[in-house]
């Protein structure tokens, strides 16, 4: 409603007499839109809102149209755009943000290029095409991209240096001041974003004092009760897996098996009353690979879509032909830092931390990426914040090493 109302508010304007295409526009796009016009008039602002996204782009973009938008339209639809996109980033619609921030920038040039059309000689497209440049490098901070999507739009190669020009100037002012949108709305949601490389903190703490318990852990051959009990009491994602007495010699670390794939086998009932071990090709005979599939996708059952009766709790399930038994380990004193980098690289949910000496459980702990950030290894170890001094020569991005 609003896209419609700021037409209508608006002045018609004549067509002029200079241009060599038709006016008023005949179709669904064009520079100038006949929106409850007489004949031979056009809506500009008309032209900009009820037009498809390209059209209004290439509008703002077309040279030789000093007098085709008024100032009052650009100053509108400038005002209108970067509102709008302010308040539909990050809200569950596809409203997008690059074709905002291209339009809110092509009129905010535009502006900019009819205020200097009496001391310049350079048309207001042109501007339009920098100030779009310069709103995309200060919003995403890409520059080669940026400038590749802006060269291809215009099909022209002696543009490069300015867009080159403003995209940089645009984004080092932009970086003085904070971090990229991207980066704002990531802090903003809480999304446990790892950075590329480990914080300076990480390198004086290992990967044994971050780990968070307390660490629930399954036996090969698990009683379903102990199952049910341990899925409704956490919320993990994955459980170690270690072999005992009497079908191994001594305590042996399986593996890791997730909680999605724990409810699918749960949920065939594929139970036996004695522990004994069961083959993983009837496992995967009796439920099929897509089952497993479907469920770590997130679209498989839930734990109360469960119906397990009371002797059912009592008897065993084995775990052997569900569990990753290659999954990826760190020593205890491993540095977090070097951790954090093979987490990230690897693209890991999970990241078993086993102790460098005999003689200790299996298994220390589970890292994952919630041990990993800030916050959580600050509130472990308080002496890393950064301090801050008034009448000294710290800051709050100096870290306190101790």
């Amino acid at each position: 409603m609003l896209l419609i109302w700021h037409p209508l508010a608006c002045t018609v304007h004549p067509c002029p007499t200079d241009i060599p295409v038709q006016c008023p526009t005949i179709g669904r796009s064009g520079n100038f839109k006949n929106f409850q016009c007489p004949p031979g008039h056009y809506n500009d602002l008309a032209s900009l809102f009820l037009n498809t996204s390209d059209d209004a782009i290439r509008n703002l973009f077309s040279g030789g149209t000093e007098s085709e938008f008024y100032m009052s339209t650009l100053f509108i639809f400038f005002v209108s755009i970067y509102f709008l996109g302010l308040i539909t980033y990050g809200i569950a619609i596809p409203s997008g943000l690059f074709i905002p921030v291209i339009l809110s920038g092509a009129s905010y040039g535009r502006i900019v290029g009819t205020l200097l059309g009496p001391i310049t000689d350079l048309n207001a497209g042109l501007f339009a095409l920098l100030g779009a440049a310069s709103f995309l490098g200060g919003t995403m901070r890409m520059t080669v991209s940026v400038c590749v999507i802006l060269l291809e739009l215009t099909n022209d190669l002696l543009m490069l240096p300015l867009v080159m020009l403003v995209l940089l100037i645009s984004k080092t002012v932009a970086d003085c001041f904070n971090k990229g949108v991207y980066d704002q709305i990531v802090k903003m949601k809480g999304l446990p974003y790892m950075e590329a490389h480990g914080e300076p903190y990480m390198r004086h703490l290992m990967a044994g004092d971050v780990v968070s318990g307390p660490l629930v852990s399954f036996s090969g051959v698990e009683k379903v009760a102990n199952i049910i009990h341990a899925l409704k009491m956490t919320g993990h994602n994955g459980f170690p897996v270690v072999d005992e007495p009497p079908f191994v010699d001594a305590p042996e670390l399986v593996g890791l098996v997730l909680r999605s794939h724990l409810i699918v086998l749960l949920k065939g009932k594929k139970f036996s009353r004695e522990r004994v071990t069961t083959e993983a090709s009837e496992v995967l005979r009796r439920f099929g690979a897509f089952d497993f599939a479907k469920a770590g996708s997130g679209k498989g059952v839930k734990l109360d879509d469960l119906d397990i009766l009371e002797e059912e709790m009592e008897m065993y399930v084995d775990l052997h032909p569900i569990t990753n038994k290659s999954p990826y380990t760190v020593v205890e004193t491993m540095s977090l830092a070097k951790a954090a980098v093979l987490f990230r690289e690897l693209g890991l949910r999970h990241l078993l931390v086993v102790p460098k000496t005999p003689g200790r459980p299996l298994i220390v702990g589970i890292l994952t990426r919630h041990d990993f950030m800030r916050d959580h290894v600050l509130s472990l170890f308080p002496r890393f914040r950064p301090r801050r001094q008034v009448r000294g020569h710290f800051t709050d991005s100096q870290i306190e090493n101790v």
